[in-house]
């Protein structure tokens, strides 16, 4: 007898069973073959290993002081990478309590974040975001398009976590850390935590307050909403919700909180712009003429193509001194503050403001003309299409404008044309020191503000010189074997030029000079800029000799063969000046004048390393002698302010330098450890000081250098000394230094000037 097995009957309740387990069971199905298919690039690509270990961003290239300090960054992102070593432990800290709590424990996606949020969406409350650390980062690295449809978001959604999984499996989680502080946008141009650090509090990333630290973490949420800038308040709410986290997960005990909470913001807000801070000047030729250049001939291996200096993160460590390159800006705020109201009150008496009283109407009406040409108000109307009469009409028209004044920048109403006058009225300068023995810029102020006068007046601007190029004029006599006390009758003379005709300059100070006929020492008529013996000097060698030894002392401007130039007709710059009279200062080698002294790639690699060029013009023996006539500048010459109101006592060779009209004031000033130049003068010629006294480089560029170098002194740390001149062991007899004998002879010339030659 067979028996038969029971028949199971299935009841209502299991099939519901089976359907809840299939509807349970199908989206993590559906989840986890999506999964699959992204991975195997079903729905578009995912980064390669290789982008996922070298992300592409955008490095700022940033700018060192030779103390290493930061002088400034170019960038189209201002991001400054860190190691993790060099974050504040409370950043982390706050990131972790705030952001991703399980960030230590899962693999770059959170199974329970998710979970909480998608309960958060079936019950209607928030219930806290479900990304991680690792899938914000993985959303930074590789931004989403903002406009994608929910299914496109669903699957972009899905990546992330795909390319967060692959992260987690590529780096620590130190380093996913400092990779998400170091591509986040703070906004305000602070693209990483280290610029956010320095342009919200001006401080380091590794030394912030944790009040700091949890603000800058605050703004992860939502940086546009919590902007401390534009909503202070709803990031001071931010901030303690932060400070609340770390208190819940054991970062910070309840009092410390209490006391916290209390704060302000404490923000120490310094935007970045390339018109502010340290040497903006020489930050701009360094960006614009030298490192442009530069990248052209140098190609980046990663890319193949040149180095961009805004986006691949080098590093240029200059040869400028932080300390003194502030000493240089304040000295040329300080004394041009006080030139220009004196130069208003002189420009107040003159009815063709700002320009001369002997300008004409032409003159003005050419200089005018060619201003507006220039301007970009101008260049902006013509590719706009605007006919001649309507730019002018326009140039005519009053607007709204801001506007540079000795107060500060002021809003007011003028016509374009009232403006560009306005900005001529003002004197400019250019300002420069060097180590005459390495050859190491060390200060450079190129104008008055570089926001509103961008041109440079150390590198790119050329002035005629005046009497500053006397001492090359008096050290070919010196190289040909004639002695400081070699005399010379103060009598005008006169050199034939090629046409026939005859130049015959006069000495500065008129006909009725006191030291008019009198037998002076070559160093007494350095002293006193005498134009009459350098002339003498002229004819007795000629203006090829001259050229040619001004060429070795590193001059490369334009030098007419002519005899004037002995009286400073050539237009030179600041720079030159600066590096050829170093070549005194140098026991007579001169040196090139070098501002970089290596640049690295991102990871350190150093690029290239700069050293200067030299060349030995001079012995010492004839370079010291120099450095005696010049000398006497200063002790009893026009230079003799430094010793007056300056009160500099050490020894300092020097000269002055004034051209026709006063349109330009120099002096040049040498000591044994530091040379410096100063120009000042107008943006146009005829822009100029009526008087002598207020118009002679003494009073217009040498307290420049006497107000800096004053500074210097003071300064124990920058261990500048106030030595002499060294002594060369050996030194020729007939080079005789000590002239007060015959400086005190109050002899006539009665020699012919000729008997001389």
């Amino acid at each position: 007898m067979s028996t038969k097995a029971p028949k199971t009957t299935k009841t209502p309740g299991s099939k519901f069973v089976k359907w809840l387990w299939i509807l349970f069971c199908s989206p993590v199905l559906i989840i986890f073959l999506l999964v699959i298919l992204i991975t195997t690039g079903a729905f578009g690509p995912l980064p390669k290993v290789d982008e996922l270990l070298n992300p592409k961003n955008s490095l700022a290239t940033v700018v060192y002081s030779g103390d290493m300090k930061i002088l400034g960054k170019y960038y189209s992102e201002n991001r400054v990478n860190v190691n993790y070593a060099q974050l504040d432990s409370d950043l982390v800290k706050a990131l972790v309590a705030t952001e991703d709590a399980r960030f230590y424990e899962h693999s770059g996606v959170d199974i329970k974040a998710l979970g909480r949020s998608a309960s958060g969406i079936f019950t209607g409350g928030s219930r806290g975001g479900g990304s991680t650390i690792t899938q914000q980062l993985a959303k930074m690295m590789f931004p989403r398009n903002e406009k994608l449809s929910k299914p496109a978001l669903v699957i972009r959604k899905m990546k992330e976590w795909v390319i967060a999984a692959r992260l987690e499996k590529l780096y620590t989680k130190d380093e996913i850390m400092t990779l998400y502080l170091n591509k986040f946008d703070f906004l305000n141009l602070a693209v990483g935590v280290k610029s956010a650090s320095q342009i919200y509090f001006g401080r380091t990333q590794d030394s912030l307050k944790i009040e700091q630290a949890a603000m800058l973490i605050g703004m992860a949420k939502n940086p546009s909403l919590f902007n401390p800038i534009r909503h202070p308040d709803t990031t001071l709410h931010r901030r303690n919700v932060v400070l609340n986290q770390m208190v819940k997960y054991g970062y910070l005990t309840k009092q410390k909180y209490d006391s916290l909470k209390t704060l302000p913001l404490g923000l120490s807000f310094h935007p970045e712009d390339h018109n502010d801070g340290l040497a903006p000047y020489f930050r701009e030729y360094l960006r614009d003429n030298f490192m442009k250049s530069w990248c052209e001939k140098h190609i980046n291996p990663a890319t193949g193509k040149p180095y961009n200096i805004y986006k691949d993160g080098l590093r240029i460590y200059t040869t400028i001194d932080s300390r003194m390159q502030k000493y240089a800006e304040e000295a040329v705020y300080e004394h041009m503050q006080d030139l220009q109201r004196l130069f208003n009150k002189d420009l107040a008496k003159k009815k063709n403001y700002p320009f001369a009283w002997n300008v004409n109407k032409q003159e003005i009406d050419n200089i005018m003309n060619s201003s507006i040409k220039r301007s970009d108000r101008y260049r902006a109307a013509k590719r706009a299409g605007m006919s001649e009469s309507e730019i002018v009409a326009s140039f005519n028209k009053p607007v709204q404008m801001t506007v540079y004044s000795l107060r500060g920048d002021i809003d007011t109403t003028m016509t374009p044309f009232d403006s560009i006058k306005y900005y001529k009225s003002f004197l400019q300068t250019g300002f420069m020191t060097m180590e005459p023995q390495t050859g190491y810029v060390k200060a450079w102020v190129g104008g008055i503000n570089h926001k509103h006068f961008k041109y440079d007046h150390v590198k790119v601007s050329r002035r005629q010189v005046g009497s500053t190029f006397k001492p090359f004029v008096y050290a070919l006599a010196i190289q040909e074997g004639l002695s400081p006390c070699y005399q010379v009758p103060n009598v005008k003379t006169c050199i034939e030029l090629p046409d026939g005709k005859n130049w015959c300059p006069n000495n500065s100070d008129g006909p009725n000079s006191k030291l008019d006929g009198k037998m002076l020492t070559l160093k007494k008529a350095l002293a006193n800029s005498v134009n009459y013996v350098t002339a003498f000097i002229m004819k007795k060698y000629g203006p090829t000799a001259v050229v040619q030894l001004t060429r070795r002392l590193g001059v490369t401007s334009e030098i007419p063969e002519v005899p004037s130039i002995c009286l400073g007709t050539a237009d030179i710059n600041v720079f030159e000046m600066v590096a050829a009279n170093s070549t005194f200062a140098n026991k007579g080698q001169y040196i090139e004048p070098t501002f970089i002294t290596r640049i690295e790639d991102k990871n350190g690699k150093v690029l290239e390393e700069f050293i200067p060029k030299t060349d030995e013009v001079f012995s010492e023996e004839r370079a010291y002698v120099m450095i005696q006539l010049m000398r006497g500048v200063v002790d009893g010459g026009t230079g003799s302010r430094l010793r007056s109101r300056h009160k500099l006592m050490n020894q300092i060779a020097g000269k002055t330098g004034t051209t026709q009209k006063n349109a330009d004031g120099w002096f040049i000033g040498l000591t044994p450890e530091l040379v410096g130049g100063a120009w000042v003068g107008g943006e146009d010629r005829s822009i100029h000081f009526n008087s002598m006294v207020e118009g002679q480089g003494a009073s217009m560029a040498l307290p420049i250098w006497g107000k800096f170098f004053s500074k210097v002194y003071a300064d124990k740390t920058l261990k500048v000394s106030k030595g002499d001149f060294p002594r060369p062991k050996q030194l020729d007899p007939n080079l005789e230094l000590d002239c007060s004998v015959y400086d005190s002879q109050d002899t006539e010339g009665t020699l012919d000037i000729n008997e001389f030659e």
